[in-house]
């Protein structure tokens, strides 16, 4: 399901560039577009899991399925009330939160300059794709259910029906509207509506189906908010400088938007697909290993930090030779996949430098989404929040001293900042002993790298010129891209046999 999202995605993003490209009205759209998407890995891959899960966990161990259902209405009954507040006063003052966000533009509308009717816009935009953040507060909350009693393929296949609305509303709604941005951003509302009406079914099926009750106070509510609000800073830090760059790219040339958002899609389809999905099955493991160290504490150490060993090696296995393979494709890849209608050859080679940069942190961002869960599955907000802090701040040093490389400098710098983020994080559950980059990981890792860098090599070496790609019709593109993709997986699959790499270890005991 996983898969069939994110493939979905690319083409919800090949339909838009092909309608848009990489100009003024692609800016405001993926502008508006970008605050829905950050709350939705901000609550449903990354905050409220993160809080929720364990206090779940806890009510379902003592095996009282009343208190648990009790519990879940009273958390989603306060959380909804909450967030329909915040969703209204953003609605009602969205030009607020296009001026937070869009500072350039916003300076721009007040001093008369080129770029005023792009915060016209973006106001306007934002009034529709903001109720998502009521839509996807309970699918995150449904879905984190469903998660705990193995019902994974429900949440992974709900992101499919907001790519569907959205590739739904350009090929039909937006040819009959003079802005095309305004049917994609009405498809951001339809697939968030059609997100919440699909967890309905299994919620009630699941017996979990209950009345939202408010409850600020509630014993198991205020424990989530005391780990939520923490939390909602320290594992979003990506997510965070991914705004700030929004921020700082709306006073640089038009298209800067843009080019980051195509060449950080690109990045996003190894990442949700390996890092967040694997950091998604582990978290309740994790937490029922936290739980149950009352009985045998010994024992759930040693579960614990070989779930964590597990989630790193299988990072590993799969994150290096994403990391290489984009490394060597990128220019075919953004070619192939978003070249046609609006979207020019100029856009790729500007896309491709910014996906270099990006692509140079994969590793760490996908490593962060494991090495969080060893705080959270323990309770343990405050220590990410520190590590988050330090690692904005180093984003913010680092954007101001990439300046001179525009939009490009602002990749690199998430890069950097990720990297710091995934040390520090793995330097403190190493100095509280919760988890060691173990030795037979280490030469796991030695052999992974061998395998991809010949992978890499052997790509290289056949992949075709630039040039040559962009004169290459759309299906013999296609064929190459597929043959060069089937090449590396070969490669990188029978190095690894010649390494002694056996499926014993990717295995893991728990």
């Amino acid at each position: 399901m996983t898969l069939l999202s994110r493939v979905l995605g690319l083409v919800r993003d090949v339909v838009i560039a092909h309608l848009i490209g990489a100009g003024a009205a692609a800016d405001v759209f993926l502008f508006a577009n970008r605050i829905p998407n950050f709350l939705r890995r901000l609550f449903a891959e990354g905050a409220f899991s993160q809080a929720f899960v364990p206090v779940l966990a806890e009510y379902q161990q003592s095996g009282d399925i009343n208190k648990t259902r009790e519990f879940i209405g009273k958390v989603s009954g306060t959380l909804g009330g909450l967030v329909s507040i915040v969703t209204i006063l953003a609605m009602v003052g969205s030009p607020v939160v296009a001026a937070l966000f869009g500072m350039g533009w916003f300076t721009d509308w007040m001093n008369d300059g080129p770029d005023a009717h792009k915060f016209e816009q973006a106001s306007l935009l934002l009034k529709i794709t903001f109720p998502y953040l009521w839509f996807v507060t309970f699918v995150a909350l449904s879905g984190a259910v469903l998660n705990t009693i193995g019902k994974f393929g429900v949440m992974s296949f709900s992101p499919v029906l907001l790519n569907i609305a959205m590739i739904a509303t350009a090929l039909f709604l937006a040819p009959q509207i003079d802005n095309p941005d305004l049917a994609l951003a009405i498809g951001i509302f339809l697939g968030g509506l059609l997100q919440f009406l699909f967890q309905i079914p299994f919620m009630k099926q699941a017996g979990l189906l209950v009345k939202p009750k408010w409850a600020w106070r509630d014993e198991g509510v205020t424990k989530i908010r005391k780990l939520m609000i923490p939390a909602l800073f320290g594992v979003s830090v990506s997510q965070i400088n991914l705004l700030l760059d929004t921020v700082i790219a709306s006073f640089l040339m038009t298209g800067s938007i843009s080019w980051l958002y195509y060449s950080d899609r690109l990045l996003e389809f190894p990442l949700g697909l390996f890092g967040i999905a694997i950091s998604t099955v582990i978290l309740p493991t994790l937490a029922r290993h936290h739980v149950n160290r009352e009985g045998d504490s010994a024992k759930s150490a040693v579960d614990f930090r070989n779930t964590m060993d597990w989630g790193v090696r299988m990072i590993l296995l799969l994150g290096v030779p994403a990391a290489i393979g984009i490394a060597v494709l990128a220019q075919p890849m953004l070619l192939t996949i978003f070249m046609r209608g609006n979207f020019m050859l100029n856009d790729v080679y500007a896309a491709s430098y910014s996906l270099w940069a990006f692509n140079a942190g994969l590793l760490s961002f996908m490593l962060i989404k494991i090495l969080a869960n060893g705080y959270y599955a323990r309770q343990d907000t405050k220590t990410p929040v520190k590590i988050g802090i330090i690692a904005m701040v180093s984003n913010m040093g680092f954007n101001l001293l990439a300046i001179p490389f525009s939009y490009v400098g602002l990749a690199i710098a998430s890069a950097m900042s990720a990297t710091l983020n995934a040390y520090l994080l793995y330097r403190g559950l190493a100095k509280a002993d919760v988890y060691h980059f173990s030795r037979k990981s280490a030469v796991f890792f030695f052999k992974v790298l061998l395998a991809a860098i010949a992978m890499g090599a052997a790509v290289w070496y056949y992949v075709p010129e630039i040039n040559q790609w962009a004169k290459m019709d759309f299906f013999m593109r296609v064929y190459w891209l597929v043959w060069l993709i089937v090449l590396a997986a070969i490669v990188y699959g029978a190095t690894l046999i010649l390494l002694g790499v056996r499926k014993h270890h990717l295995l893991t005991k728990n």
